[in-house]
């Protein structure tokens, strides 16, 4: 029986999907997160002493945290048991812990709880796991594609070290890729696969980080790719598109078209064209695009073209990016689109980003002139008699809640920075200076 069930596993691995069969099994294997698991890390050298806390990984998919799990039951004396949020319930929590305190008592073995998908468990599911984290039955490890904040319970989240796994680089999907192209024992080394350059950035940039989409539709292509010989599977840009269903753009992040493409998009939204601005923010998460980078322009866009004009705009741009933070892609590009179509039909104005320009200028050109005696701080009595803070009228006191006082340097007495537009809420702005200060400002 021993036998069979060998020779059933290793059929099994043979027959897993290439993600699987090329797993590290170092940690000197394993590609990325070097901030966490790098020599030397804290977490690295409690692995190796065999002294781990319990830990949730958080980060995106593909990035590495059921390797990582994996690697910790190859490198520790504990015993490893492996569960799945999606599919198992209390029962199989509770079956695990008494297994753990039967080897505790007996051989005195620690064990290590994996959960994969911990945010898919409930407050009762979660709460059946923390006495025995507590009193340390088990050592605990989750993994989460969705921030543990949120998506698990205070208490649990307490007695937890939440190590971030950040999103693979290009460059480290890329090392990951090759690997499997030349492992032969357990990669596509023994097919003999050539992958196009343009083919090969393509799959690299459509992955976006995670090493698992990469490798599947590696797969998948190399399965399908005709043989030019008797031994060369040649893979296509054509293959890969195939593979992925997806055509590929001509778009490179790190060249012309990456510049050139949010060159468009940021001159639709000044120009007020949403219908435009939709079509070029397509463009670039269709080609790949990192969308955090489109949430900053966003943000940029809505202080530097729109500011005052629309004081919402810009607190609808972070909103907008703390979305696509939370809930990443494809749904992310929903609150994109959001905020696109706002900032390109809100009313525009630079005029606070003028006023900023214009403020340096003066900072870099004119003398470091000491502040007006009216508005430094006295906190001392000493301070007090050397006329800090004398003269300065209490805004809140007066009439309208309005003082009309200098407060800038007698060097520059009189200069005006802002000018409000007559877009948008800058009327109202506008309105409320006049009545304030009059012809005193020269506005």
């Amino acid at each position: 029986m021993a036998l069979f069930e060998h020779a059933r596993q290793a059929r099994a691995a043979r027959e897993a999907p290439l993600a699987a069969r090329i797993r590290p099994r170092t940690f000197d294997e394993f590609v990325g997160q070097e901030h966490i698991i790098g020599p030397g890390r804290v977490l690295r050298k409690a692995i190796e002493a065999d002294r781990l806390p319990s830990i949730i990984f958080w980060g995106p998919p593909g990035t590495g945290k059921t390797t990582l799990a994996l690697l910790i039951a190859q490198a520790t004396k504990s015993h490893f048991e492996a569960l799945s949020a999606v599919s198992a319930g209390v029962a199989d929590l509770r079956k695990a812990v008494e297994q753990a305190k039967e080897r505790r008592g007996q051989r005195g073995e620690r064990t290590i709880l994996f959960v994969d998908e911990i945010h898919r468990f409930n407050k009762g599911q979660q709460d059946a796991i923390l006495p025995y984290v507590e009193d340390g039955t088990i050592t605990f490890i989750g993994a989460t594609t969705e921030n543990p904040s949120f998506e698990v319970n205070a208490p649990l989240l307490s007695r937890c070290r939440v190590f971030t796994l950040h999103q693979l680089t290009d460059d480290e999907v890329r090392e990951i890729v090759t690997r499997a192209l030349a492992d032969t024992e357990h990669g596509l080394g023994n097919m003999h696969v050539e992958v196009d350059s343009e083919a090969l950035t393509f799959l690299i940039t459509f992955a976006n980080g995670d090493a698992r989409i990469a490798l599947n539709a590696l797969e998948l292509a190399a399965d399908n790719a005709k043989s030019e010989s008797s031994v060369t599977r040649h893979v296509t840009l054509a293959i890969v598109e195939d593979a992925l269903q997806q055509r590929a753009l001509v778009y490179d992040k790190a060249g012309d078209n990456h510049y050139d493409t949010i060159s468009a998009f940021i001159k639709c939204v000044r120009s007020s064209d949403p219908d435009a601005a939709v079509y070029w923010l397509a463009r670039m998460l269709e080609a790949g695009e990192d969308p955090m980078f489109i949430a900053r322009r966003l943000i940029i866009l809505a202080s530097e073209d729109i500011g005052m004009a629309d004081p919402h705009a810009l607190p609808l741009a972070v909103a907008a990016q703390q979305a696509v933070h939370f809930i990443g892609l494809p749904e992310g590009a929903i609150p994109l689109a959001e905020a696109t179509v706002y900032l390109a039909t809100a009313p525009k104005s630079n005029a606070s980003y003028m006023a900023l320009n214009k403020a340096r200028e003066d900072v870099q050109k004119t003398r470091n002139a000491p502040v007006p005696m009216h508005l430094r701080n006295a906190p001392t009595q000493l301070m007090k008699n050397l006329g800090y803070g004398k003269g300065y009228q209490y805004a809140h006191d007066a009439p309208g809640h309005f003082v009309q006082m200098q407060n800038l340097p007698d060097a520059l007495k009189g200069r005006i920075y802002y000018g409000p537009s007559d877009q948008g809420y800058e009327v109202t702005v506008a309105e409320r200076i006049k009545k304030w200060w009059g012809d005193t400002k020269g506005r």
